[in-house]
């Protein structure tokens, strides 16, 4: 494919435009080098005007040019571009405005590669009950990444993520089950005491996390399970798998393993949704709202 922007779309410079022609990456294909295409700290500017180039963003999800925000997104994070994470968590909210999963999976993981400089705008953004549910989601996820990517952040990305959830009976159960999953993310041990109070007022999605208990478990302060666990979409698909198996599977066997090995997952024609495309179901949904749904 040439290398040309859409019409009537704003002019770019000349390795940012082939950027628009490299379609959706494979999936190991997470890092960009900016060097082998000429990009360098000159070219933010453009790069974020890139970010919020509607054409591009919303064209459809066949196309080339869809794909050219992402790798500006990631050409920004090896660029550790700082004036790049406000326009970076704006987009946050294509994910509960457009179905844009791809926003969801990828921005926190670049602002976290910008750095420490992007936790008080991530915190912030947490804070923020305007901001859709999943947007919010995505801040939390990027305030644990930017944690275990910044040792020096730690404690702090750990006291933000306590704190929103200590708000607990203001939040959706998913969002106080991606808070417990980033504390988790960080080791937290000190914040049990605020997850325990999630818990015990029934306000964390346990299909994300597990519950309490599992929580306990992972951070190592039990080894094994003492009470059984509520049911819930989980526990019931565990139920049938044992049916299935004839009793075979217990309470701490390894259930994704037999799940898997009983059910085995179907062919699919591409490696992962396309930024526009609905779920590979069928259903018609965009795949968040669908087979991506907790």
């Amino acid at each position: 494919m040439s290398e040309m922007a859409p019409s009537n779309s704003p002019e770019y410079p000349s390795p940012l435009l082939r950027l628009l022609t490299l379609g959706q990456p494979k999936p190991a294909q997470t890092r960009f080098d900016c060097e082998t295409f000429g990009i360098t700290h000159e070219h933010v500017p453009d790069l974020i005007r890139m970010l919020g180039d509607g054409q591009l963003n919303d064209a459809p999800g066949d196309s080339d040019w869809v794909w050219g925000p992402l790798y500006a997104w990631r050409a920004l994070g090896e660029l550790r571009a700082e004036p790049a994470i406000a326009p970076l968590l704006d987009l946050l909210a294509r994910i509960d405005q457009n179905d844009d999963d791809w926003v969801g999976e990828e921005v926190p993981r670049i602002l976290a590669q910008i750095g420490p400089s992007a936790l008080a705008p991530a915190k912030d953004y947490l804070a923020n009950p305007a901001h859709g549910e999943w947007a919010r989601v995505a801040a939390a996820r990027s305030l644990g990444m930017i944690g275990q990517n910044h040792p020096e952040t730690r404690d702090a990305c750990v006291i933000t993520l306590r704190t929103q959830l200590a708000a607990h009976a203001d939040q959706s159960g998913t969002l106080n089950a991606m808070l417990v999953s980033a504390l988790l993310d960080l080791k937290a041990v000190e914040a049990l005491p605020d997850m325990e109070s999630a818990f015990a007022a029934d306000h964390v999605d346990e299909t994300v996390v597990g519950d309490f208990e599992d929580v306990e478990i992972e951070l190592g302060v039990k080894t094994t399970r003492t009470r059984a666990r509520r049911p819930n979409q989980l526990t019931e698909m565990r139920a049938r798998l044992r049916a299935a198996l004839g009793g075979g599977l217990s309470d701490d066997g390894d259930f994704e393993d037999a799940l898997a090995d009983t059910f085995p997952a179907a062919p699919v024609k591409r490696d992962r949704v396309g930024r526009n495309d609905p779920c590979p179901c069928g259903s018609g949904k965009k795949y968040k709202k669908c087979c991506g749904k907790s």
